[in-house]
């Protein structure tokens, strides 16, 4: 008896300090004030009387407002990725060939992750193609890349900004089967009726250290689906012109592709968009850019290589 009444005066004494220290402890989370009065405008670049969609380009320019809000995010219906912007302003390309239009949406997001949004629809001309390219990715049918991994700087790193011309892998290179774990991965291209596809048929995601804390993760180090939910399955593939800062620098093609659906080459930086530095028959270099500051240059071969 002396034993079961120690036994329940200790449990009383736990609870009550633990109520205590709930007592003590009073978290303020401030006002949530739900984001109104947000509004989405935009200018299709070369409209005018003669080019009601636009002169090509398939660039538009957005601009969103909204009271209350701290950022913008947004969605260009298009399948490429969307876009966090702090002012609300934001150019996007849309490449799909031909007049097409789409749905856009801006939330505007307030404090708490309580947002609002709004939602329009327009109807862009894009006449990019770039049918060579397509050749080469494609062989005029269907075509399986893998990494240059016996390739000196198959993987380098360079700024994203203009830092006298330097269009390359100024920080890092990678020297020859340095990232093993990433090797097995393939890739298909494959010419439609509709147009291209791209899929990532085997393989994982690498993940490098510049990118890694931005999603909770260790850095370099290479994953499966289940931490990258948009490695595998058949994304589309638009071409557009390219535009970045080492465009002209680098003297590159001046095209670029996107994969829709969140799709992307093994090497994960949360980017979908590709600029093609060269491309042949057997070789594709490209260039992503990870953020404002990191742009990451990358080589396939249609021959695997065997180390």
């Amino acid at each position: 008896m002396k034993k079961n009444i120690q036994y329940i005066s200790t449990l009383l004494l736990g609870a009550l300090l633990i109520f205590t220290g709930c007592d003590e402890e009073k978290y303020e989370l401030g006002t949530l004030t739900v984001p109104s009065n947000v509004d989405l405008s935009y200018v299709i670049v070369g409209q005018d009387d003669e080019n009601p969609y636009g002169d090509g380009s398939g660039a538009v320019n957005f601009s969103a407002s909204a009271n209350d809000e701290i950022t913008f995010n947004y969605l260009f219906g298009d399948g490429k990725d969307s876009e966090i912007v702090a002012d609300g302003n934001v150019s996007h390309v849309f490449a799909k060939t031909g007049v097409n239009t789409y749905n856009v949406t801006v939330i505007a997001i307030g404090t708490g992750g309580i947002s609002s949004s709004k939602t329009i629809k327009i109807e862009v001309l894009s006449t990019f193609t770039d049918n060579e390219a397509a050749e080469f990715l494609t062989g005029g049918s269907s075509k399986t890349w893998y990494w240059a991994a016996d390739q000196p700087g198959h993987i380098a790193l360079g700024p994203n900004y203009e830092d006298a011309g330097k269009a390359y892998g100024a920080w890092f290179s990678a020297a020859p089967f340095e990232k093993s774990c990433m090797y097995d991965a393939e890739f298909v291209f494959t010419k439609t009726a509709e147009g291209l596809t791209f899929e990532q048929t085997t393989g994982s995601a690498y993940i490098p250290g510049t990118y890694a804390g931005k999603i909770g993760v260790d850095g370099d180090l290479c994953y499966g689906e289940d931490v990258v939910t948009t490695m595998f399955g058949v994304k589309s593939v638009s071409f557009g012109p390219a535009s970045s800062v080492a465009t002209i620098d680098g003297g590159y093609r001046g095209t670029s592709f996107s994969l829709s659906d969140g799709g992307f080459m093994s090497w994960y930086v949360g980017a979908s968009t590709y600029e093609i530095i060269q491309v042949t028959e057997n070789l594709l270099k490209v260039r992503v850019e990870e953020d404002e500051t990191y742009a990451w240059y990358q080589t396939f071969t249609t021959v695997k290589p065997v180390q």
